[in-house]
């Protein structure tokens, strides 16, 4: 896709857009933090909250009133297929971490990207309790609260994040790096790897792309990938949101963590 001037405003008004629905739905959800917001659970084991649900439907007021011809896809609202049809497609998810959430920790952010034909073009991160905002579009920096952020290089010590299952099949130096404590949000994880904070993670199969559109193009304009099985990187917005087993991070790192899930099932 051509970064030509009438497409590099189109995409930042979209960032514009996501990036103001994204802290206000991040306030929504701060009344409810801490607050015993109502939970249960869907899919047997899938804990939702009430601030999940308020904060989904705000978005898909707000976001679907300015682009009417968009497709919606998020978490917490059932899929409608008529989206296939969009030529863009906002990917939400209200409450990316809510198992965090629900436990009063801060790593929990709102998630939304708009995709088009698969691919990413824009992307918002906006986590309250941590005040920290992530956003990029597929023809900017990455940023951190305005400033820019690259992922790590060359680590000796690689700090890596994921299942310790997947982490025990991949090479020496990556199984003898430092334990990193498990991080509920997918989204939050990957833009630790795109600020330097992880140089990579595993991410187990059964992933969507709620969890994964919006961080996907933020890491990928601070210099990283995710990538799936096939050492390709993962469409969104497909027909299935379902994903197997990934990994995300940078350089030969990334190459030898894509080599371990290389013979994994999608």
């Amino acid at each position: 896709m051509p970064a030509n001037d009438a497409l590099l405003a189109d995409l930042e008004a979209d960032l514009r857009l996501i990036r103001d629905a994204a802290r206000e739905a991040g306030e929504i959800a701060m009344r409810h933090f801490r607050n015993d917001p109502e939970t249960w659970f869907k899919e047997g084991s899938s804990p939702v909250s009430e601030a999940d649900i308020a904060v989904d439907e705000f978005l898909r007021r707000e976001l679907l009133s300015a682009r009417s011809d968009y497709g919606w896809l998020s978490e917490e609202t059932a899929d409608n297929r008529e989206r296939l049809k969009a030529r863009r497609t906002f990917v939400v998810d209200p409450i990316d971490g809510t198992r965090a959430f629900i436990e009063g920790k801060p790593t929990w952010c709102v998630s939304i990207a708009v995709v088009e034909n698969g691919i990413s073009l824009v992307g918002v991160l906006d986590c309250p309790a941590k005040q920290e905002i992530y956003e990029a579009t597929l023809a900017s920096d990455a940023l951190l609260n305005g400033e820019k952020i690259t992922v790590s290089a060359n680590p000796v010590e690689p700090r890596i994040a994921g299942p310790k299952q997947m982490i025990s099949l991949a090479p020496p130096y990556i199984r003898q790096g430092p334990v990193i404590p498990y991080v509920p949000s997918l989204a939050y994880r990957i833009a630790m790897v795109a600020n330097g904070q992880l140089d990579a993670t595993f991410v187990k199969p059964n992933s969507h792309d709620w969890d994964l559109a919006a961080a996907d193009v933020i890491l990928r304009r601070a210099g990283g990938k995710v990538l799936d099985t096939n050492g390709a990187a993962p469409l969104y917005a497909g027909e299935n949101p379902r994903h197997g087993a990934l990994v995300a991070g940078s350089g030969k790192l990334l190459g030898d963590m894509a080599g371990v899930i290389s013979g994994m099932e999608s």
